[in-house]
């Protein structure tokens, strides 16, 4: 199978965008060391990027070549997924104090766009990919529908108050509402490395305001606010309600906080 074809299996499977480029780079950089796909390689390929990344990253890209070796009918030939040592923290979250301060910047600074941005990562829990693809039509119905692979569809409702404000500041009808100087829509790089730039600027730790951060942020909030569990996996489009039961959890910071309250003997 050639690699084009397997990029159209991925497209025509519904992947996301950063994940159809992270499976194609993942089986380009196998076939860049090897030249055929026989066990003892791929398992050899396995151990290199056990030397060489974090368990997660390792596990994309086993997930890819899996993937790869499925399309080709070779599903005997699947490599194990190695084990990822759960944290007992959310690490990375933006705290409520410093998006605060980081939205009042940015509208000082009256760069809307990257305000606007940040409010709907924060205020519906979309991934930047989903951010990319809302429309104004979205917007004026209040909600938009993702088809994520597998067909299945997932529903990203917009808050009415994020709504009002999105229309008071638009001027147009139609399109896309996150759009670069030329006209067409910003790319996910583009606005994380906006992001990095603000967050230097401001003294803000860049960790904390990623593009994912937003979305850590949402599902952490809201489950402060409304304790239902099931329902946060639905509107995060989580499979398995054990990847939505890390938000239960605090921040490295959050713990540290408690600790000293707490512990006074």
């Amino acid at each position: 199978m050639k690699l084009n074809t397997f990029e159209r299996v991925l497209r025509q499977g519904n992947y996301a965008e950063n994940t159809v480029v992270a499976y194609m780079y993942a089986v380009r950089d196998y076939y860049s060391r090897y030249s055929s796909l026989e066990k003892h390689n791929l398992l050899e390929y396995r151990e290199l990027l056990i030397q060489s990344y974090s368990p997660k990253t390792v596990n994309l890209r086993i997930q890819a070549l899996n993937k790869y070796l499925e399309t080709k009918g070779k599903k005997d030939l699947k490599i194990k997924f190695v084990k990822v040592q759960e944290e007992s923290f959310l690490e990375n979250v933006i705290s409520d104090k410093e998006y605060e301060y980081f939205k009042d910047r940015l509208r000082q600074e009256s760069d809307l766009k990257c305000y606007f941005a940040i409010r709907y990562m924060a205020g519906t829990g979309a991934r930047v990919s989903e951010l990319l693809c809302l429309r104004v039509e979205h917007v004026r119905t209040g909600f938009y529908d993702i088809c994520s692979k597998g067909g299945k569809v997932r529903r990203i409702y917009i808050p009415r108050n994020l709504q009002e404000e999105t229309l008071r500041w638009l001027d147009r009808d139609s399109g896309y509402v996150f759009l670069n100087r030329n006209g067409k829509r910003i790319t996910s790089r583009g606005l994380a490395d906006r992001l990095t730039y603000y967050a230097n600027k401001y003294g803000i730790n860049k960790h904390v305001v990623h593009p994912h951060a937003f979305r850590h942020l949402y599902a952490k909030k809201f489950l402060e606010r409304y304790h239902d569990i099931a329902l946060l996996a639905d509107l995060m489009g989580h499979k398995n309600i054990s990847t939505t039961r890390i938000y239960l959890r605090k921040s490295k910071t959050e713990q540290q906080r408690l600790i000293n309250q707490i512990v006074d003997w």
